[in-house]
């Protein structure tokens, strides 16, 4: 019998959608779902049945893993509890979206191991796991509501092209599915990019819709200082720790992306593109440093999900950021480790600055010798 397909841009309501998907799964069939990269078709995870169906609908080949999709980043730690930092930072600067993680899931409170015997094998075959927030609105819907995960691979046949509309899904697949979505052409038109993490390295396994470069960016340990106007304060300090942190890997300041290491500013009161303090250039400038060209800019949610070290000025900055963005209070810390405020030398003569570039200097020497980068 031929997959009943639904043009989900002519549904009245979205929910309903979600919903009928959410039952087919429950009664052990399979779906076809738009996501961003290519179209997926999915099994409930729990549903050993169903996970059979999917890889002989597939025809995958014993020791191909299928992948999870999750709901987020909370959820990965149920499924590799001793996901490396390297692995949460690029899960929670590229999830949800185009990347598949590959990590280890050997460690004993893995919740592959609660998986039916033949889905883990699916799954998990040498102890690692493919997991995946694909960026789409439908099927997180359904992850939202279903138990368990879905196991999710590519709506093709092993080898065979990828199928960018839920049309072509339902040609290739036929009758081995029972609902196809069709959200019209996908977004990038190519699968994820597959990256399996090993501590604090990783290794691209597929090219996909996010470059190398990218990804790369994603992987790099974020600083980020933050005061209030961006104008002053975090821009010292980024451009002395950006100098610190080149001198200690050996490079240039314009070098430390390529080794890995990013280092920005902003404030919680700034602008967008306003201009540095000219007493702070003066000042930077007696240092060797160039702060003309800076430009400021506010923080952002996007900015504190990224970031991987928030360090302020003040603890009024830190407990602001924390109030609004609760799930970064451990990587958020008052920059002066003896717990004094950095003082704002706003409107204040040259020699205030001065005194304030010249604390902030001591703070990071004591703060970048406990950072192991």
């Amino acid at each position: 019998m031929p997959p009943l397909v639904v043009d989900v841009r002519a549904a009245d309501d979205l929910r309903d959608v979600v919903h009928r998907a959410v039952q087919v799964l429950s009664e052990g069939n399979l779906v076809v779902f738009p996501t961003e990269t290519v179209y997926g078709v999915a099994a409930r995870a729990l549903d050993a049945k169903a996970v059979a169906h999917l890889a002989e609908a597939k025809g995958r080949k014993p020791g191909h893993p299928l992948t999870l999709a999750i709901r987020g980043l909370d959820e990965a730690f149920d499924y590799a509890p001793d996901l490396s930092p390297l692995a949460q930072r690029l899960a929670r600067r590229g999830w949800p979206g185009p990347i598949t993680l590959v990590v280890d899931d050997f460690h004993p409170e893995s919740l592959v191991r609660r998986l039916p015997p033949s889905v883990r094998q699916a799954v998990s075959p040498q102890d690692s796991v493919g997991l995946r927030v694909p960026g789409h609105t439908l099927i997180q819907g359904v992850l939202q509501l279903i138990a368990g995960p879905l196991a999710l691979s590519s709506a093709n046949r092993s080898g065979g092209e990828d199928a960018l509309t839920g049309g072509e899904a339902a040609q290739i697949l036929q009758d081995d599915v029972a609902l196809v979505l069709d959200d019209g052409p996908t977004r990038y038109g190519q699968p994820s990019s597959v990256v399996r993490v090993f501590g604090d390295q990783y290794e691209i396994l597929r090219s996909g819709a996010v470059p190398p470069r990218t990804i790369h960016r994603l992987a790099s340990f974020l600083v980020l200082f933050v005061c209030m106007g961006n104008t002053c304060r975090s821009p010292m300090a980024e451009v002395l720790c950006r100098r610190m942190l080149a001198q200690r890997k050996g490079c240039q300041p314009n070098e430390l992306e390529d080794r890995g290491v990013m280092v920005g500013s902003a404030g919680l009161a700034a602008m967008v593109g306003g201009r540095p303090a000219p007493e702070a250039v003066r000042v930077m400038a007696d240092h060797g440093l160039d702060l003309s060209d800076h430009e400021t800019q506010p923080l952002t949610e996007t900015l504190v999900r990224h970031a991987d070290l928030l360090w302020t000025m003040t603890h009024a900055q830190r407990e602001d950021i924390v109030a609004q963005w609760p799930g970064a209070a451990r990587r958020v810390h008052v920059l002066a480790a003896s717990g004094a405020d950095v003082a704002d030398p706003i409107g204040g003569p040259v020699e205030r600055y001065q005194r304030c570039a010249e604390q902030i200097e001591k703070e990071l020497k004591a703060r970048l010798a406990a950072l192991d980068l």
